[in-house]
Protein backbone atom coordinates (compact mmCIF):
# COMPACT_ATOMS: atom_id res chain seq x y z
CA UNK A 1 0.00 0.00 0.00
CA UNK A 2 1.24 3.08 -0.96
CA UNK A 3 0.70 6.43 0.58
CA UNK A 4 0.08 9.51 -1.32
CA UNK A 5 1.75 12.86 0.16
CA UNK A 6 -0.06 15.90 -0.53
CA UNK A 7 2.56 19.29 -0.77
CA UNK A 8 1.50 22.11 1.58
CA UNK A 9 1.87 25.44 0.17
CA UNK A 10 1.92 28.55 1.95
CA UNK A 11 -1.69 30.36 0.55
CA UNK A 12 -0.49 32.87 -2.03
CA UNK A 13 -0.74 36.90 -0.27
CA UNK A 14 -3.48 38.57 -1.81
CA UNK A 15 -3.04 40.74 -4.73
CA UNK A 16 -2.90 44.51 -4.15
CA UNK A 17 -5.97 46.73 -3.87
CA UNK A 18 -6.26 48.14 -7.55
CA UNK A 19 -7.79 51.22 -6.06
CA UNK A 20 -11.16 52.92 -7.58
CA UNK A 21 -11.56 54.60 -10.54
CA UNK A 22 -10.26 58.30 -10.65
CA UNK A 23 -13.51 59.33 -12.16
CA UNK A 24 -12.35 63.11 -13.09
CA UNK A 25 -14.41 63.08 -16.04
CA UNK A 26 -17.73 62.41 -13.77
CA UNK A 27 -16.61 65.09 -11.43
CA UNK A 28 -16.17 67.81 -14.66
CA UNK A 29 -20.12 66.58 -15.64
CA UNK A 30 -20.93 67.05 -12.33
CA UNK A 31 -19.51 70.22 -12.31
CA UNK A 32 -20.87 71.56 -15.50
CA UNK A 33 -24.67 70.73 -14.46
CA UNK A 34 -24.13 72.63 -10.71
CA UNK A 35 -23.03 76.00 -12.64
CA UNK A 36 -25.60 75.33 -14.92
CA UNK A 37 -28.26 75.33 -12.21
CA UNK A 38 -26.81 78.17 -10.84
CA UNK A 39 -26.43 80.34 -13.51
CA UNK A 40 -29.86 79.37 -14.16
CA UNK A 41 -31.39 80.24 -10.56
CA UNK A 42 -29.63 84.10 -11.06
CA UNK A 43 -31.05 84.72 -14.50
CA UNK A 44 -34.51 83.53 -13.03
CA UNK A 45 -33.85 85.45 -9.80
CA UNK A 46 -33.41 88.13 -11.69
CA UNK A 47 -36.36 87.97 -14.13
CA UNK A 48 -39.00 87.53 -11.53
CA UNK A 49 -37.75 90.10 -9.44
CA UNK A 50 -37.27 92.98 -11.48
CA UNK A 51 -38.47 91.63 -15.32
CA UNK A 52 -35.05 91.34 -16.80
CA UNK A 53 -31.81 89.47 -17.23
CA UNK A 54 -29.01 90.90 -14.36
CA UNK A 55 -26.61 93.41 -15.59
CA UNK A 56 -23.65 91.21 -14.44
CA UNK A 57 -24.80 87.79 -15.43
CA UNK A 58 -22.49 86.85 -18.35
CA UNK A 59 -19.52 88.24 -15.63
CA UNK A 60 -21.37 85.68 -12.75
CA UNK A 61 -21.42 82.74 -15.03
CA UNK A 62 -18.10 83.04 -16.32
CA UNK A 63 -16.22 83.62 -12.86
CA UNK A 64 -18.44 80.60 -10.82
CA UNK A 65 -17.57 78.60 -14.03
CA UNK A 66 -13.58 79.63 -13.76
CA UNK A 67 -13.85 78.81 -10.06
CA UNK A 68 -15.56 75.54 -10.54
CA UNK A 69 -13.00 74.67 -13.17
CA UNK A 70 -9.89 75.71 -11.19
CA UNK A 71 -10.88 73.93 -8.22
CA UNK A 72 -11.51 70.69 -11.11
CA UNK A 73 -8.22 71.21 -12.37
CA UNK A 74 -6.73 71.23 -8.36
CA UNK A 75 -8.41 68.02 -7.77
CA UNK A 76 -7.67 66.30 -11.16
CA UNK A 77 -3.78 66.60 -10.62
CA UNK A 78 -3.26 66.47 -6.48
CA UNK A 79 -5.56 64.50 -5.65
CA UNK A 80 -6.63 62.17 -8.59
CA UNK A 81 -8.64 59.32 -6.83
CA UNK A 82 -10.42 61.66 -4.72
CA UNK A 83 -14.19 61.29 -4.55
CA UNK A 84 -15.79 62.46 -7.59
CA UNK A 85 -19.43 63.80 -6.10
CA UNK A 86 -17.71 66.14 -2.96
CA UNK A 87 -16.37 68.77 -4.94
CA UNK A 88 -20.00 69.17 -7.59
CA UNK A 89 -22.27 68.74 -4.26
CA UNK A 90 -20.12 72.19 -2.57
CA UNK A 91 -20.30 74.06 -5.79
CA UNK A 92 -23.90 73.47 -5.92
CA UNK A 93 -25.19 74.40 -2.35
CA UNK A 94 -22.76 77.09 -2.76
CA UNK A 95 -24.20 78.12 -6.17
CA UNK A 96 -27.99 77.64 -4.78
CA UNK A 97 -27.15 79.94 -1.69
CA UNK A 98 -26.20 82.71 -3.60
CA UNK A 99 -29.21 82.45 -5.76
CA UNK A 100 -31.00 82.76 -2.47
CA UNK A 101 -29.17 85.82 -1.04
CA UNK A 102 -29.52 87.30 -4.49
CA UNK A 103 -33.48 86.94 -4.02
CA UNK A 104 -33.92 88.17 -0.79
CA UNK A 105 -31.74 90.76 -1.54
CA UNK A 106 -34.30 92.20 -3.97
CA UNK A 107 -36.42 93.05 -1.13
CA UNK A 108 -33.83 94.51 0.83
CA UNK A 109 -32.36 97.07 -1.05
CA UNK A 110 -30.47 99.43 1.51
CA UNK A 111 -28.71 95.82 2.86
CA UNK A 112 -27.28 93.84 -0.59
CA UNK A 113 -25.05 91.45 0.30
CA UNK A 114 -25.09 88.93 -2.59
CA UNK A 115 -21.90 90.45 -3.66
CA UNK A 116 -20.17 89.86 -0.30
CA UNK A 117 -21.34 86.87 -0.26
CA UNK A 118 -19.79 85.90 -3.56
CA UNK A 119 -16.41 87.36 -3.00
CA UNK A 120 -16.16 85.32 -0.07
CA UNK A 121 -17.12 82.43 -1.72
CA UNK A 122 -14.64 82.71 -4.36
CA UNK A 123 -11.83 83.31 -1.39
CA UNK A 124 -13.02 80.00 0.16
CA UNK A 125 -12.71 78.01 -3.61
CA UNK A 126 -8.99 79.98 -3.44
CA UNK A 127 -8.38 78.52 -0.26
CA UNK A 128 -9.72 75.13 -1.42
CA UNK A 129 -7.54 74.49 -4.35
CA UNK A 130 -4.30 75.99 -1.65
CA UNK A 131 -5.37 73.15 0.55
CA UNK A 132 -5.53 70.71 -2.10
CA UNK A 133 -2.45 71.54 -3.55
CA UNK A 134 -0.32 72.21 -0.88
CA UNK A 135 -1.20 69.01 1.85
CA UNK A 136 0.09 66.08 0.32
CA UNK A 137 -1.06 63.93 2.99
CA UNK A 138 -3.05 64.10 6.14
CA UNK A 139 -1.13 62.75 8.24
CA UNK A 140 1.17 65.78 8.44
CA UNK A 141 -1.69 67.50 10.39
CA UNK A 142 -1.48 64.89 13.84
CA UNK A 143 1.67 66.68 14.29
CA UNK A 144 0.34 69.53 14.96
CA UNK A 145 -2.35 68.76 17.18
CA UNK A 146 -1.54 71.01 20.06
CA UNK A 147 -0.96 73.85 18.24
CA UNK A 148 -4.21 73.47 16.51
CA UNK A 149 -6.09 73.28 20.18
CA UNK A 150 -4.20 76.39 21.63
CA UNK A 151 -4.96 78.42 18.47
CA UNK A 152 -8.63 77.25 18.64
CA UNK A 153 -8.53 78.17 21.91
CA UNK A 154 -7.50 81.66 21.53
CA UNK A 155 -9.88 82.22 18.23
CA UNK A 156 -13.05 81.20 20.67
CA UNK A 157 -11.42 83.70 23.46
CA UNK A 158 -10.92 86.77 21.44
CA UNK A 159 -14.57 88.01 19.78
CA UNK A 160 -14.78 88.21 24.33
CA UNK A 161 -13.18 91.53 23.78
CA UNK A 162 -15.42 92.72 21.49
CA UNK A 163 -19.33 93.94 21.26
CA UNK A 164 -21.95 91.56 21.33
CA UNK A 165 -23.87 91.30 18.34
CA UNK A 166 -27.85 90.06 18.76
CA UNK A 167 -26.86 89.04 22.21
CA UNK A 168 -23.72 87.15 21.37
CA UNK A 169 -19.78 87.76 21.46
CA UNK A 170 -19.16 85.65 18.48
CA UNK A 171 -17.94 88.63 16.20
CA UNK A 172 -14.76 90.86 15.83
CA UNK A 173 -15.72 93.84 14.28
CA UNK A 174 -12.54 96.21 12.56
CA UNK A 175 -12.51 98.62 10.05
CA UNK A 176 -15.52 98.08 8.29
CA UNK A 177 -15.02 93.68 8.30
CA UNK A 178 -16.77 91.43 10.20
CA UNK A 179 -15.02 88.00 11.00
CA UNK A 180 -16.37 85.02 13.44
CA UNK A 181 -13.40 83.20 14.57
CA UNK A 182 -15.40 80.38 16.32
CA UNK A 183 -15.38 79.20 12.98
CA UNK A 184 -12.61 78.28 12.42
CA UNK A 185 -11.63 76.72 15.48
CA UNK A 186 -14.51 73.88 14.25
CA UNK A 187 -11.53 72.25 12.10
CA UNK A 188 -8.67 73.30 14.88
CA UNK A 189 -10.70 71.02 17.37
CA UNK A 190 -11.79 68.59 14.69
CA UNK A 191 -8.06 68.16 13.87
CA UNK A 192 -7.04 68.12 17.93
CA UNK A 193 -9.70 65.33 18.88
CA UNK A 194 -9.16 63.20 15.66
CA UNK A 195 -4.76 63.33 17.00
CA UNK A 196 -5.03 62.90 20.35
CA UNK A 197 -8.02 59.98 20.48
CA UNK A 198 -6.17 58.13 17.44
CA UNK A 199 -2.86 58.28 19.86
CA UNK A 200 -4.64 56.93 22.73
CA UNK A 201 -7.18 54.51 21.08
CA UNK A 202 -5.98 51.42 22.94
CA UNK A 203 -5.55 52.73 26.24
CA UNK A 204 -8.98 54.26 25.43
CA UNK A 205 -10.52 51.03 24.25
CA UNK A 206 -8.88 48.78 26.81
CA UNK A 207 -8.29 50.20 29.91
CA UNK A 208 -11.02 51.82 33.06
CA UNK A 209 -12.96 50.76 35.37
CA UNK A 210 -16.45 49.16 34.74
CA UNK A 211 -19.19 50.44 35.70
CA UNK A 212 -22.00 48.90 34.64
CA UNK A 213 -22.99 46.87 31.38
CA UNK A 214 -20.21 47.78 28.73
CA UNK A 215 -19.65 51.10 29.94
CA UNK A 216 -16.26 51.47 31.65
CA UNK A 217 -14.44 54.75 33.73
CA UNK A 218 -11.79 55.96 31.37
CA UNK A 219 -8.66 56.65 33.70
CA UNK A 220 -8.13 60.46 34.32
CA UNK A 221 -4.66 60.28 32.60
CA UNK A 222 -6.33 59.61 29.57
CA UNK A 223 -9.69 61.31 29.14
CA UNK A 224 -8.60 64.08 31.68
CA UNK A 225 -6.77 66.35 28.82
CA UNK A 226 -9.26 66.13 26.32
CA UNK A 227 -12.01 66.02 28.53
CA UNK A 228 -10.55 69.57 29.81
CA UNK A 229 -10.09 71.40 26.48
CA UNK A 230 -13.64 70.48 25.66
CA UNK A 231 -14.96 71.84 28.41
CA UNK A 232 -12.68 75.17 28.02
CA UNK A 233 -13.66 75.55 24.82
CA UNK A 234 -18.10 75.09 25.78
CA UNK A 235 -16.86 77.24 28.76
CA UNK A 236 -16.22 80.02 26.60
CA UNK A 237 -18.65 79.43 23.84
CA UNK A 238 -21.30 79.78 26.87
CA UNK A 239 -19.97 82.95 28.13
CA UNK A 240 -20.04 84.57 24.40
CA UNK A 241 -23.84 82.65 24.67
CA UNK A 242 -22.80 81.48 21.19
CA UNK A 243 -24.98 78.22 22.39
CA UNK A 244 -25.06 76.98 18.61
CA UNK A 245 -21.42 76.25 18.36
CA UNK A 246 -21.44 74.84 22.04
CA UNK A 247 -23.90 72.16 21.06
CA UNK A 248 -22.00 71.75 18.30
CA UNK A 249 -18.64 71.32 20.20
CA UNK A 250 -20.22 68.99 22.39
CA UNK A 251 -21.86 66.89 19.49
CA UNK A 252 -18.40 66.33 17.71
CA UNK A 253 -16.63 65.63 20.91
CA UNK A 254 -19.27 62.91 21.75
CA UNK A 255 -19.20 61.40 17.99
CA UNK A 256 -15.30 61.30 17.66
CA UNK A 257 -15.22 59.54 21.25
CA UNK A 258 -17.80 56.93 20.41
CA UNK A 259 -15.86 56.57 16.85
CA UNK A 260 -12.68 56.29 18.60
CA UNK A 261 -13.56 53.35 21.28
CA UNK A 262 -16.82 51.82 19.91
CA UNK A 263 -18.78 51.92 23.21
CA UNK A 264 -22.19 53.01 22.95
CA UNK A 265 -22.70 54.15 26.32
CA UNK A 266 -20.69 57.16 25.48
CA UNK A 267 -23.71 57.80 23.41
CA UNK A 268 -26.17 57.31 26.18
CA UNK A 269 -24.50 59.71 28.44
CA UNK A 270 -23.46 62.20 25.82
CA UNK A 271 -27.36 62.87 25.61
CA UNK A 272 -28.11 62.59 29.06
CA UNK A 273 -25.46 65.89 29.80
CA UNK A 274 -27.01 67.54 26.47
CA UNK A 275 -30.34 67.35 28.21
CA UNK A 276 -29.39 68.38 31.86
CA UNK A 277 -27.51 71.12 30.09
CA UNK A 278 -30.33 72.49 27.92
CA UNK A 279 -32.51 72.27 30.85
CA UNK A 280 -30.12 74.47 32.74
CA UNK A 281 -29.15 76.80 29.95
CA UNK A 282 -33.20 77.09 29.20
CA UNK A 283 -34.14 77.86 32.59
CA UNK A 284 -31.17 80.52 33.74
CA UNK A 285 -30.00 81.93 30.65
CA UNK A 286 -32.89 84.35 29.61
CA UNK A 287 -31.27 85.36 25.90
CA UNK A 288 -32.09 81.52 25.55
CA UNK A 289 -35.12 81.06 27.78
CA UNK A 290 -36.55 83.10 25.26
CA UNK A 291 -35.71 81.09 22.44
CA UNK A 292 -37.45 78.30 24.70
CA UNK A 293 -40.74 79.85 25.33
CA UNK A 294 -40.62 80.61 21.29
CA UNK A 295 -40.49 77.19 20.42
CA UNK A 296 -42.89 75.95 22.69
CA UNK A 297 -45.56 78.74 21.76
CA UNK A 298 -44.19 79.96 18.51
CA UNK A 299 -47.77 81.80 17.82
CA UNK A 300 -48.02 83.56 21.18
CA UNK A 301 -46.75 87.07 19.67
CA UNK A 302 -49.86 86.77 17.38
CA UNK A 303 -52.39 85.73 20.54
CA UNK A 304 -50.81 89.30 22.08
CA UNK A 305 -51.66 91.32 19.26
CA UNK A 306 -47.62 91.92 18.06
CA UNK A 307 -47.83 89.88 14.83
CA UNK A 308 -45.86 86.73 13.77
CA UNK A 309 -41.82 86.17 15.44
CA UNK A 310 -39.23 84.71 13.35
CA UNK A 311 -40.37 81.34 13.94
CA UNK A 312 -44.07 81.75 13.74
CA UNK A 313 -43.02 83.27 10.52
CA UNK A 314 -40.84 80.71 9.18
CA UNK A 315 -43.72 78.13 9.69
CA UNK A 316 -46.08 80.08 7.74
CA UNK A 317 -42.94 80.22 4.67
CA UNK A 318 -43.22 76.37 4.82
CA UNK A 319 -46.72 76.15 5.14
CA UNK A 320 -46.98 78.81 1.82
CA UNK A 321 -44.78 76.72 -0.47
CA UNK A 322 -46.84 73.32 -0.04
CA UNK A 323 -45.07 70.34 -2.34
CA UNK A 324 -43.77 72.95 -5.50
CA UNK A 325 -43.24 76.08 -4.25
CA UNK A 326 -44.18 79.48 -5.01
CA UNK A 327 -41.51 80.15 -7.35
CA UNK A 328 -37.77 81.82 -6.98
CA UNK A 329 -39.12 85.56 -6.52
CA UNK A 330 -42.33 85.40 -5.15
CA UNK A 331 -42.40 84.50 -1.70
CA UNK A 332 -42.87 86.63 1.01
CA UNK A 333 -40.15 84.82 3.76
CA UNK A 334 -38.24 88.26 3.61
CA UNK A 335 -41.08 89.28 6.24
CA UNK A 336 -38.84 87.24 8.78
CA UNK A 337 -36.55 90.27 9.23
CA UNK A 338 -33.07 90.59 9.99
CA UNK A 339 -32.14 86.69 10.07
CA UNK A 340 -33.59 85.97 6.80
CA UNK A 341 -30.22 85.67 5.23
CA UNK A 342 -28.80 83.74 7.59
CA UNK A 343 -30.69 82.14 10.05
CA UNK A 344 -33.57 81.11 8.73
CA UNK A 345 -32.50 81.40 4.82
CA UNK A 346 -33.86 77.31 4.35
CA UNK A 347 -37.47 79.28 4.75
CA UNK A 348 -36.99 81.37 1.91
CA UNK A 349 -35.93 77.86 0.23
CA UNK A 350 -39.21 76.14 1.53
CA UNK A 351 -41.58 78.61 0.63
CA UNK A 352 -39.51 79.49 -3.14
CA UNK A 353 -38.89 75.29 -4.07
CA UNK A 354 -41.22 73.84 -2.18
CA UNK A 355 -41.20 70.82 -0.50
CA UNK A 356 -39.94 68.96 -3.50
CA UNK A 357 -36.74 71.29 -3.10
CA UNK A 358 -35.95 71.69 0.11
CA UNK A 359 -36.09 67.64 0.37
CA UNK A 360 -33.55 68.02 -2.78
CA UNK A 361 -31.03 70.38 -0.38
CA UNK A 362 -31.51 68.23 2.64
CA UNK A 363 -30.27 65.39 0.25
CA UNK A 364 -27.19 66.76 -1.10
CA UNK A 365 -25.88 67.71 2.50
CA UNK A 366 -26.93 64.44 3.31
CA UNK A 367 -24.99 62.57 0.50
CA UNK A 368 -22.07 65.06 1.29
CA UNK A 369 -21.93 63.85 4.92
CA UNK A 370 -22.45 60.16 3.37
CA UNK A 371 -19.06 60.56 1.15
CA UNK A 372 -17.22 61.82 4.22
CA UNK A 373 -17.80 58.86 6.45
CA UNK A 374 -17.23 56.89 3.81
CA UNK A 375 -13.92 58.13 2.71
CA UNK A 376 -13.41 57.43 6.65
CA UNK A 377 -14.68 53.94 6.74
CA UNK A 378 -11.84 53.07 3.43
CA UNK A 379 -8.70 55.01 5.77
CA UNK A 380 -6.57 52.50 7.24
CA UNK A 381 -4.79 55.03 10.06
CA UNK A 382 -6.52 55.84 13.03
CA UNK A 383 -6.11 60.03 12.20
CA UNK A 384 -7.61 60.00 9.37
CA UNK A 385 -10.65 57.67 10.13
CA UNK A 386 -11.48 59.98 12.93
CA UNK A 387 -10.66 62.93 11.14
CA UNK A 388 -13.07 62.50 8.02
CA UNK A 389 -15.79 61.18 11.00
CA UNK A 390 -15.28 64.33 12.57
CA UNK A 391 -15.17 66.80 9.29
CA UNK A 392 -18.22 64.92 8.55
CA UNK A 393 -19.93 64.90 11.89
CA UNK A 394 -19.74 68.99 12.02
CA UNK A 395 -21.61 69.72 9.12
CA UNK A 396 -24.23 66.82 9.44
CA UNK A 397 -24.77 68.75 13.74
CA UNK A 398 -24.91 72.35 11.92
CA UNK A 399 -27.91 70.76 9.28
CA UNK A 400 -29.45 69.01 12.04
CA UNK A 401 -29.31 72.22 14.49
CA UNK A 402 -30.20 74.73 12.21
CA UNK A 403 -33.08 72.90 10.53
CA UNK A 404 -34.47 71.59 13.87
CA UNK A 405 -34.50 75.04 14.99
CA UNK A 406 -36.78 77.07 11.60
CA UNK A 407 -39.02 74.23 11.23
CA UNK A 408 -39.51 74.27 15.16
CA UNK A 409 -38.46 70.52 15.99
CA UNK A 410 -35.79 71.93 18.77
CA UNK A 411 -34.96 75.82 19.98
CA UNK A 412 -33.24 78.00 17.62
CA UNK A 413 -30.00 78.31 18.46
CA UNK A 414 -28.30 80.38 15.56
CA UNK A 415 -25.96 79.17 13.24
CA UNK A 416 -25.23 79.13 9.20
CA UNK A 417 -26.40 76.97 7.23
CA UNK A 418 -23.48 74.95 5.04
CA UNK A 419 -22.60 76.98 1.98
CA UNK A 420 -26.87 78.12 1.59
CA UNK A 421 -26.96 81.24 4.43
CA UNK A 422 -24.96 84.55 4.29
CA UNK A 423 -21.84 84.08 6.47
CA UNK A 424 -17.86 85.15 4.84
CA UNK A 425 -16.22 83.07 7.73
CA UNK A 426 -18.59 80.50 7.25
CA UNK A 427 -18.65 79.60 3.76
CA UNK A 428 -14.82 79.67 4.03
CA UNK A 429 -14.75 77.21 6.59
CA UNK A 430 -17.00 74.81 4.72
CA UNK A 431 -14.97 75.34 1.95
CA UNK A 432 -11.65 74.60 3.78
CA UNK A 433 -13.64 71.55 5.07
CA UNK A 434 -14.73 70.48 1.59
CA UNK A 435 -10.75 70.31 0.82
CA UNK A 436 -9.99 68.15 3.83
CA UNK A 437 -12.77 65.60 3.09
CA UNK A 438 -11.05 65.26 -0.87
CA UNK A 439 -7.93 64.92 0.35
CA UNK A 440 -9.29 62.18 3.01
CA UNK A 441 -11.08 60.46 0.51
CA UNK A 442 -7.89 60.43 -2.12
CA UNK A 443 -6.38 58.73 0.36
CA UNK A 444 -9.19 56.33 0.74
CA UNK A 445 -9.39 55.51 -2.31
CA UNK A 446 -5.31 55.54 -3.90
CA UNK A 447 -4.31 52.09 -5.20
CA UNK A 448 -2.24 50.28 -2.46
CA UNK A 449 1.56 49.39 -3.16
CA UNK A 450 2.50 46.20 -3.95
CA UNK A 451 4.50 45.55 -0.80
CA UNK A 452 1.34 46.48 1.51
CA UNK A 453 -0.53 43.50 0.40
CA UNK A 454 0.84 40.96 2.99
CA UNK A 455 0.07 42.33 6.22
Amino acid sequence: MTALTAKVTEPAPPPPDAGAPKRRGVELTLLAGAVLVSVIGHLYVGLATTGHVPRLAGRYATGLAAAALLAHLAVRFRAPYADPLVLPIAVLLNGLGLVLIQRLDATTPGHLTAGDQLRWSALGMALFVLVVALLRDHRVLQRYAYLSVAAALVLMLVPVFFPAVNGAHIWIRFAGLSFQPGEFAKILLAVFFAAYLAANRTALALTGRRLFWKLRLLPGRVLGPILTIWLLSVGLLVLERDLGTSLLFFGLFVIMLFTATGRIGWIAIGLLLAALGAYAVGTFEPHVHSRVDDWLNPFASIERGEGPGQLAQSLFAFAAGGLLGAGLGHGHSFLIGFAAKSDFILATAGEELGLVGLAAILLLYGLLVARGFRAGLALRDPFGRLLATGLASIVALQVFVIAGGVTGLIPLTGMAMPFLAQGGSSVVTNWIIVALLVRLSDSARRPRPADEGVQ
